[in-house]
């Protein structure tokens, strides 16, 4: 093999692995609570104070 096929040949594979990984790590979604949500829609300023308690009171049962 010429040396210009040698650097296909390794380059190749090698950028697949790195892409992989990745797109791996790149799809782990963090999932949250449904408190935590709540809270950051809250925070936001979604939803009023009467509605997040009352939300909150319903997660708590």
């Amino acid at each position: 093999m010429h040396g210009y096929e040698m650097v296909i040949v390794w380059t190749l594979p090698l950028l697949l692995i790195v892409a992989l990984v990745y797109f791996i790590n790149n799809n782990k979604k963090e999932t949250l609570s449904a408190k935590e949500i709540l809270d950051i829609r809250f925070a936001k300023g979604e939803i009023d104070e009467e509605e997040y308690k009352r939300k909150r009171d319903a997660l708590e049962k």
